[in-house]
Protein backbone atom coordinates (compact mmCIF):
# COMPACT_ATOMS: atom_id res chain seq x y z
CA UNK A 1 0.00 0.00 0.00
CA UNK A 2 1.41 3.37 -0.86
CA UNK A 3 2.34 5.67 1.61
CA UNK A 4 0.36 8.65 1.73
CA UNK A 5 1.26 12.62 1.64
CA UNK A 6 0.28 14.87 4.28
CA UNK A 7 -2.29 16.64 2.06
CA UNK A 8 -3.37 12.97 1.29
CA UNK A 9 -3.42 12.08 4.64
CA UNK A 10 -5.53 14.98 5.31
CA UNK A 11 -7.90 13.70 2.84
CA UNK A 12 -8.42 10.16 4.03
CA UNK A 13 -8.91 11.06 7.44
CA UNK A 14 -11.80 14.03 6.33
CA UNK A 15 -13.29 10.69 4.65
CA UNK A 16 -12.90 8.28 7.39
CA UNK A 17 -14.58 10.92 10.19
CA UNK A 18 -17.13 12.12 7.33
CA UNK A 19 -18.07 9.47 5.15
CA UNK A 20 -18.76 9.20 1.70
CA UNK A 21 -18.75 12.75 -0.01
CA UNK A 22 -18.46 15.15 -3.15
CA UNK A 23 -15.29 17.31 -3.69
CA UNK A 24 -16.99 20.07 -2.98
CA UNK A 25 -18.35 18.69 0.13
CA UNK A 26 -14.64 17.81 0.96
CA UNK A 27 -13.63 21.06 -0.18
CA UNK A 28 -16.26 22.82 2.91
CA UNK A 29 -14.13 20.70 4.99
CA UNK A 30 -11.22 22.27 4.14
CA UNK A 31 -9.55 25.51 6.34
CA UNK A 32 -9.09 28.57 4.97
CA UNK A 33 -7.12 29.73 2.42
CA UNK A 34 -9.04 26.42 0.82
CA UNK A 35 -7.09 24.97 -2.61
CA UNK A 36 -8.37 25.19 -5.44
CA UNK A 37 -11.14 22.31 -6.97
CA UNK A 38 -8.89 21.18 -9.37
CA UNK A 39 -6.22 20.70 -7.05
CA UNK A 40 -8.38 18.50 -4.39
CA UNK A 41 -10.30 16.96 -7.44
CA UNK A 42 -7.13 15.52 -9.18
CA UNK A 43 -5.62 14.95 -5.18
CA UNK A 44 -8.91 12.27 -4.40
CA UNK A 45 -9.02 11.00 -8.19
CA UNK A 46 -5.16 9.90 -7.48
CA UNK A 47 -6.36 8.29 -4.35
CA UNK A 48 -8.92 6.24 -6.18
CA UNK A 49 -6.13 5.33 -8.72
CA UNK A 50 -3.73 4.34 -6.00
CA UNK A 51 -6.70 1.69 -4.57
CA UNK A 52 -7.77 4.10 -1.54
CA UNK A 53 -11.09 5.13 -2.51
CA UNK A 54 -14.12 4.37 -5.37
CA UNK A 55 -16.75 6.48 -6.25
CA UNK A 56 -20.97 6.56 -7.36
CA UNK A 57 -22.20 8.79 -9.96
CA UNK A 58 -24.50 11.34 -8.67
CA UNK A 59 -26.05 12.93 -11.45
CA UNK A 60 -23.26 15.30 -13.24
CA UNK A 61 -20.34 14.44 -10.04
CA UNK A 62 -19.25 11.58 -8.37
CA UNK A 63 -19.25 10.83 -4.64
CA UNK A 64 -15.94 9.28 -3.52
CA UNK A 65 -15.81 6.53 -0.75
CA UNK A 66 -12.66 5.26 0.91
CA UNK A 67 -12.29 1.56 0.36
CA UNK A 68 -9.59 0.79 3.11
CA UNK A 69 -9.81 1.41 6.74
CA UNK A 70 -7.92 3.81 9.25
CA UNK A 71 -6.72 0.36 11.05
CA UNK A 72 -5.70 -1.53 7.44
CA UNK A 73 -3.67 1.97 6.68
CA UNK A 74 -2.10 1.88 10.28
CA UNK A 75 -0.97 -1.81 9.56
CA UNK A 76 0.29 -1.18 6.29
CA UNK A 77 2.33 1.78 7.86
CA UNK A 78 3.31 0.00 10.76
CA UNK A 79 4.90 -3.06 8.52
CA UNK A 80 6.62 -0.78 6.04
CA UNK A 81 8.55 0.52 9.54
CA UNK A 82 9.06 -3.07 10.90
CA UNK A 83 10.36 -4.14 7.24
CA UNK A 84 12.81 -1.23 6.79
CA UNK A 85 14.41 -0.99 10.63
CA UNK A 86 13.47 -4.10 12.10
CA UNK A 87 14.57 -7.09 8.64
CA UNK A 88 10.56 -7.72 8.52
CA UNK A 89 11.05 -8.90 12.32
CA UNK A 90 7.86 -7.51 14.75
CA UNK A 91 9.54 -9.33 17.32
CA UNK A 92 12.53 -7.12 17.43
CA UNK A 93 10.70 -4.41 16.65
CA UNK A 94 8.64 -4.81 20.07
CA UNK A 95 12.37 -6.07 21.72
CA UNK A 96 13.29 -2.58 20.66
CA UNK A 97 9.80 -1.12 22.42
CA UNK A 98 10.79 -2.86 25.75
CA UNK A 99 14.58 -2.22 25.71
CA UNK A 100 13.88 1.42 25.18
CA UNK A 101 11.10 1.32 28.01
CA UNK A 102 8.89 2.72 25.46
CA UNK A 103 6.40 -0.14 26.62
CA UNK A 104 6.92 -2.08 30.18
CA UNK A 105 7.18 -5.54 30.22
CA UNK A 106 3.84 -5.37 32.38
CA UNK A 107 2.45 -3.48 29.28
CA UNK A 108 2.97 -6.57 27.35
CA UNK A 109 2.21 -8.96 29.58
CA UNK A 110 -1.30 -6.81 30.15
CA UNK A 111 -1.84 -6.57 25.89
CA UNK A 112 -0.88 -11.11 25.90
CA UNK A 113 -3.90 -11.54 28.30
CA UNK A 114 -6.27 -9.12 26.61
CA UNK A 115 -5.33 -11.07 23.22
CA UNK A 116 -5.64 -14.42 24.81
CA UNK A 117 -9.01 -13.77 26.11
CA UNK A 118 -9.79 -12.38 22.41
CA UNK A 119 -9.51 -15.33 21.10
CA UNK A 120 -11.28 -17.07 22.94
Amino acid sequence: MKRLTKKENFIMQMFWENGPMTVNELLELYPEPKPHFNTVSTQVRNLEANGFFKHRREGMTYRYFPIITPQEYSNAAIGRIVSKCFKNSYIEAVSALVKDDIITIEELKGLIKEIEAERK
